[in-house]
């Protein structure tokens, strides 16, 4: 199910996109506190965004920019401002496609749905993973917490990913090494372990709180 988040202060509008793409059986999500964007973003892991230009405390383009820093998830303006400068500047920005109110619904269904298949058809099913606060980017090797991006070895995130994709689960260190295999860098039982420590040492380095459990004999957990 893709997740779409929706940044707008007009709450008519925002019903009428949430009743319409709940319909194609996504997930939707409005950021009430529009002081607080990048917190619901990181929280809900959104497919795609829905950004408004003119918002109160900051506008979409200081939203634009924040995602960007973290994140290549597909931006779509929403905006009454559809003069070309504005549409130059949300391109210039990282925004993938500009609609001008007034809109019509099914024109805008036809755009967001290409623009998730031109993102995720020849890709990973997400754009990111996200636990306890902690947003894995699927897209490079990179993890953020409390709005910091800091880089992953390639052995890391992939360690990290798979985790995260079985949450809840206990990962097997045979199915640990099999996904590591997959990057072409041979990885035997010891060394396994090293870059399991390395990750748990990096992610506490930068704030994390625990969350990767061993489980003796069995692999490893996070919850």
């Amino acid at each position: 199910m893709y997740k779409l988040l929706i940044v707008e202060d007009d709450d008519s509008i925002a019903a009428a996109l949430r009743s319409h793409f709940s319909t194609w059986g996504m997930d939707c999500r409005q950021v009430t506190d529009l002081r607080h964007v990048m917190e619901e973003f990181q929280r809900f892991g959104p497919h795609m965004v829905l950004l408004d230009v003119l918002l109160p405390f900051f506008d979409g383009y200081h939203w634009c920019r924040e995602i960007r820093k973290i994140s290549k998830v597909p931006i779509l303006f929403l905006s009454s401002a559809g003069d070309n400068m504005n549409i130059v500047m949300a391109i210039h920005l990282g925004a993938d496609d500009f609609v001008t109110k007034p809109f019509d619904l099914n024109v805008l269904n036809a755009k967001v749905h290409s623009l998730l298949r031109r993102t995720y058809d020849f890709g990973s099913d997400a754009p990111g993973l996200s636990c306890r606060g902690l947003l894995l980017d699927l897209g490079d090797a990179t993890a953020t917490y409390e709005g910091v991006t800091f880089s992953l070895t390639r052995n890391e995130h992939r360690i990290l990913q798979v985790l995260l994709e079985n949450r809840g689960r206990i990962v097997s260190r045979d199915t640990l090494m099999r996904r590591l295999w997959e990057t072409d860098s041979f990885v035997d039982e010891n060394t396994l372990t090293v870059n399991v420590n390395r990750l748990r040492r990096k992610l506490a380095d930068h704030g994390v709180p625990e969350m990767i459990e061993t489980k003796k004999g069995e692999g490893y957990l996070v919850e």
